[in-house]
Protein backbone atom coordinates (compact mmCIF):
# COMPACT_ATOMS: atom_id res chain seq x y z
CA UNK A 1 0.00 0.00 0.00
CA UNK A 2 1.37 3.39 -0.97
CA UNK A 3 -1.09 5.67 0.88
CA UNK A 4 -0.30 6.66 4.47
CA UNK A 5 -3.17 5.63 6.76
CA UNK A 6 -4.45 8.02 9.41
CA UNK A 7 -3.33 5.50 12.05
CA UNK A 8 0.31 6.46 11.41
CA UNK A 9 1.68 9.41 13.40
CA UNK A 10 4.95 11.30 13.71
CA UNK A 11 6.47 10.02 16.94
CA UNK A 12 7.64 13.49 18.01
CA UNK A 13 4.02 14.68 18.13
CA UNK A 14 3.33 12.02 20.78
CA UNK A 15 6.71 12.15 22.59
CA UNK A 16 8.11 15.67 22.04
CA UNK A 17 11.41 14.94 23.81
CA UNK A 18 12.20 11.64 22.10
CA UNK A 19 15.51 11.68 20.20
CA UNK A 20 15.26 10.53 16.58
CA UNK A 21 18.27 9.65 14.46
CA UNK A 22 17.03 7.76 11.42
CA UNK A 23 20.07 5.83 10.29
CA UNK A 24 18.62 5.01 6.88
CA UNK A 25 18.09 8.72 6.25
CA UNK A 26 21.49 9.91 7.45
CA UNK A 27 23.51 7.33 5.52
CA UNK A 28 25.27 6.15 8.70
CA UNK A 29 24.24 2.53 8.11
CA UNK A 30 25.38 -0.81 6.72
CA UNK A 31 24.51 0.24 3.15
CA UNK A 32 26.65 3.34 3.50
CA UNK A 33 24.16 5.79 1.96
CA UNK A 34 20.62 7.12 2.30
CA UNK A 35 18.10 4.36 1.67
CA UNK A 36 15.21 4.63 -0.78
CA UNK A 37 12.00 5.89 0.79
CA UNK A 38 13.60 8.06 3.48
CA UNK A 39 13.06 11.55 2.08
CA UNK A 40 12.79 13.27 5.48
CA UNK A 41 14.14 12.52 8.95
CA UNK A 42 10.80 11.99 10.62
CA UNK A 43 9.85 8.91 12.62
CA UNK A 44 6.51 7.45 11.50
CA UNK A 45 4.80 4.73 13.54
CA UNK A 46 1.29 3.53 14.29
CA UNK A 47 -0.52 5.44 17.02
CA UNK A 48 -0.84 2.48 19.44
CA UNK A 49 2.91 1.82 19.19
CA UNK A 50 3.63 5.52 19.79
CA UNK A 51 1.43 5.52 22.88
CA UNK A 52 3.23 2.46 24.23
CA UNK A 53 6.60 4.13 23.65
CA UNK A 54 5.34 7.19 25.52
CA UNK A 55 4.72 4.99 28.55
CA UNK A 56 8.24 3.57 28.27
CA UNK A 57 9.67 7.09 28.03
CA UNK A 58 7.81 8.14 31.17
CA UNK A 59 9.22 5.21 33.13
CA UNK A 60 12.75 5.86 31.91
CA UNK A 61 12.56 9.51 32.95
CA UNK A 62 12.59 8.46 36.61
CA UNK A 63 16.08 7.02 35.99
CA UNK A 64 17.25 10.11 34.11
CA UNK A 65 17.08 8.10 30.90
CA UNK A 66 15.17 8.29 27.63
CA UNK A 67 14.73 6.70 24.22
CA UNK A 68 16.64 7.28 21.00
CA UNK A 69 14.99 5.87 17.87
CA UNK A 70 16.99 4.65 14.89
CA UNK A 71 14.12 3.39 12.75
CA UNK A 72 10.40 2.68 12.91
CA UNK A 73 8.16 2.53 9.83
CA UNK A 74 10.25 1.38 6.85
CA UNK A 75 8.82 1.55 3.32
CA UNK A 76 8.94 -1.68 1.31
CA UNK A 77 11.07 0.14 -1.27
CA UNK A 78 13.76 0.48 1.43
CA UNK A 79 13.72 -3.29 1.94
CA UNK A 80 14.01 -3.70 -1.84
CA UNK A 81 17.01 -1.34 -1.71
CA UNK A 82 18.67 -3.74 0.76
CA UNK A 83 17.99 -6.66 -1.61
CA UNK A 84 19.52 -4.82 -4.58
CA UNK A 85 22.51 -3.75 -2.46
CA UNK A 86 23.18 -7.37 -1.49
CA UNK A 87 23.35 -8.30 -5.18
CA UNK A 88 26.07 -5.75 -5.92
CA UNK A 89 29.48 -7.31 -6.52
CA UNK A 90 32.83 -6.01 -5.44
CA UNK A 91 34.35 -4.75 -2.16
CA UNK A 92 32.01 -3.42 0.50
CA UNK A 93 33.21 -0.40 2.48
CA UNK A 94 30.88 -1.06 5.42
CA UNK A 95 31.61 -4.75 5.94
CA UNK A 96 34.39 -4.37 8.52
CA UNK A 97 32.17 -2.17 10.67
CA UNK A 98 28.77 -3.87 10.44
CA UNK A 99 29.30 -7.52 9.43
CA UNK A 100 32.99 -8.43 9.65
CA UNK A 101 32.38 -12.18 9.91
CA UNK A 102 29.75 -12.52 7.18
CA UNK A 103 29.56 -12.21 3.42
CA UNK A 104 26.88 -9.94 1.96
CA UNK A 105 24.85 -12.84 0.62
CA UNK A 106 24.69 -14.39 4.09
CA UNK A 107 22.80 -11.44 5.56
CA UNK A 108 19.55 -12.87 4.17
CA UNK A 109 20.32 -16.55 4.68
CA UNK A 110 21.32 -15.94 8.32
CA UNK A 111 18.14 -13.95 9.00
CA UNK A 112 19.65 -10.51 9.54
CA UNK A 113 17.80 -9.13 6.52
CA UNK A 114 14.40 -10.24 5.24
CA UNK A 115 12.42 -9.60 2.06
CA UNK A 116 9.37 -8.37 3.98
CA UNK A 117 10.19 -6.53 7.20
CA UNK A 118 7.88 -6.11 10.19
CA UNK A 119 8.98 -2.45 10.08
CA UNK A 120 6.86 -2.01 6.94
CA UNK A 121 3.75 -2.90 8.97
CA UNK A 122 4.31 0.19 11.11
CA UNK A 123 4.49 -1.09 14.69
CA UNK A 124 8.14 -2.13 14.90
CA UNK A 125 10.83 0.14 16.25
CA UNK A 126 14.64 0.09 16.54
CA UNK A 127 15.92 2.04 19.52
CA UNK A 128 18.34 2.41 22.39
CA UNK A 129 18.66 4.16 25.74
CA UNK A 130 20.25 7.55 26.32
CA UNK A 131 21.17 9.75 29.27
CA UNK A 132 18.60 12.56 29.22
CA UNK A 133 21.05 15.28 30.23
CA UNK A 134 24.01 14.47 27.99
CA UNK A 135 21.97 12.75 25.25
CA UNK A 136 24.72 10.11 25.21
CA UNK A 137 23.79 6.57 24.20
CA UNK A 138 24.20 3.93 26.89
CA UNK A 139 26.68 1.13 26.20
CA UNK A 140 24.91 -1.82 24.58
CA UNK A 141 27.80 -4.02 23.52
CA UNK A 142 27.45 -3.30 19.79
CA UNK A 143 26.18 -0.44 17.70
CA UNK A 144 22.83 -0.52 15.91
CA UNK A 145 22.71 -2.85 12.89
CA UNK A 146 25.76 -4.87 13.79
CA UNK A 147 25.14 -8.27 12.22
CA UNK A 148 26.56 -11.02 14.40
CA UNK A 149 26.00 -13.01 17.61
CA UNK A 150 27.27 -10.05 19.63
CA UNK A 151 23.93 -8.33 18.88
CA UNK A 152 21.78 -11.24 20.11
CA UNK A 153 19.82 -10.26 23.19
CA UNK A 154 21.26 -13.06 25.32
CA UNK A 155 24.90 -12.77 24.21
CA UNK A 156 27.15 -12.96 27.28
CA UNK A 157 30.57 -11.91 25.94
CA UNK A 158 29.92 -8.19 26.27
CA UNK A 159 30.65 -5.90 29.24
CA UNK A 160 28.51 -6.36 32.33
CA UNK A 161 27.09 -2.83 32.10
CA UNK A 162 26.07 -3.42 28.49
CA UNK A 163 24.22 -6.59 29.52
CA UNK A 164 22.44 -4.66 32.28
CA UNK A 165 21.45 -1.89 29.85
CA UNK A 166 20.08 -4.40 27.36
CA UNK A 167 18.12 -6.07 30.13
CA UNK A 168 16.61 -2.76 31.26
CA UNK A 169 15.56 -1.87 27.72
CA UNK A 170 14.08 -5.30 27.10
CA UNK A 171 12.24 -5.40 30.42
CA UNK A 172 10.58 -2.00 30.00
CA UNK A 173 9.67 -2.60 26.37
CA UNK A 174 8.09 -5.95 27.19
CA UNK A 175 6.21 -4.47 30.15
CA UNK A 176 4.59 -2.03 27.76
CA UNK A 177 3.56 -4.56 25.14
CA UNK A 178 6.53 -5.00 22.84
CA UNK A 179 8.07 -8.30 21.73
CA UNK A 180 11.88 -8.40 21.30
CA UNK A 181 13.72 -10.01 18.39
CA UNK A 182 16.41 -12.44 19.50
CA UNK A 183 19.05 -11.45 16.92
CA UNK A 184 18.84 -7.67 17.50
CA UNK A 185 18.88 -6.09 20.95
CA UNK A 186 17.40 -2.86 19.50
CA UNK A 187 14.38 -4.36 17.67
CA UNK A 188 10.85 -4.56 19.14
CA UNK A 189 7.38 -5.15 17.68
CA UNK A 190 4.13 -4.18 19.40
CA UNK A 191 1.99 -7.13 20.43
CA UNK A 192 -1.42 -6.90 18.81
CA UNK A 193 -0.06 -4.61 16.09
CA UNK A 194 -2.67 -2.90 13.92
CA UNK A 195 -1.46 -4.43 10.67
CA UNK A 196 -0.31 -8.04 10.59
CA UNK A 197 -0.32 -8.73 6.85
CA UNK A 198 0.03 -5.31 5.19
CA UNK A 199 3.47 -4.09 4.12
CA UNK A 200 3.24 -0.38 3.36
CA UNK A 201 5.32 1.50 0.81
CA UNK A 202 4.43 5.18 1.26
CA UNK A 203 7.37 7.59 1.40
CA UNK A 204 8.70 9.08 4.61
CA UNK A 205 8.28 12.63 3.35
Amino acid sequence: MTARPASFVELNTVIPNVVVELKYFTGDNFVGSRVNGYDREVCLITHPAAQALLRVQHELASFGLGLKVFDAYRPQRAVDHFIDWCREVGPCATQSRFFPDLAKEELFSKGYLVRHSSHSRGSTVDLTLIDLVSQTELEMGTEFDFFGPESWIDHQQIPRQARANRMLLQKLMMQHGFVPYHHEWWHFTLQGELYTDTYFDFLIA
